[in-house]
């Protein structure tokens, strides 16, 4: 991974980030929030029909990529527009968007209720919740010397 605080200067108006990894590049965290990505030093943000408008009118690119080298896959990740790398102030707006259109997605919604619930528990039940919750999840690879 890069260095990790490479855009601080630039999200300063916007707020503390935290880059972490993301297939082949890295994903763009307002908290616990995936707003961005950056691949190829290339920062996209999350958009919807209504925000990607604004990435459209500037000419950007939606992220996209080839499955299985037959089918090439648009996604809601728009590259920002140049001139953002040279205004903090604007990029902010920008990005306060995207922050709005990844918190407003069913997969956070979701996370979002499930911490809720979670808070609502009493200590002891929280915990023992955690700890079957962990005994269920299954490892995707299996490590060196694991049986077959």
């Amino acid at each position: 991974m890069n260095d990790p605080h490479r855009f601080d200067d630039l999200f300063l108006e916007f707020g503390p980030i935290t880059l972490r990894r993301f297939f082949g590049g890295e994903g763009i965290y307002a908290g616990d929030v995936m707003i961005g990505m950056v691949h190829g030093d290339r920062v996209f943000f999350k958009t919807d029909d209504e925000t990607n408008k604004a990435y459209y009118k500037e000419r950007c690119e939606p992220f996209s990529f080839t499955k299985r080298g037959t089918e090439t896959i648009i996604t809601g990740w728009f590259e920002i527009p140049d001139r953002l790398y040279d205004d903090p102030e604007q990029l902010a707006h920008w990005a306060r968007e995207a922050l709005r259109v990844a918190s407003a997605s069913p997969t956070n919604v979701e996370k979002r209720r499930k911490a809720e619930a979670m808070a609502k528990l009493p200590g002891k039940e929280r915990k023992k919740l955690r700890k079957s919750q962990q005994k269920r999840r299954v490892p995707r690879f299996k490590k060196p010397g694991q049986g077959p």
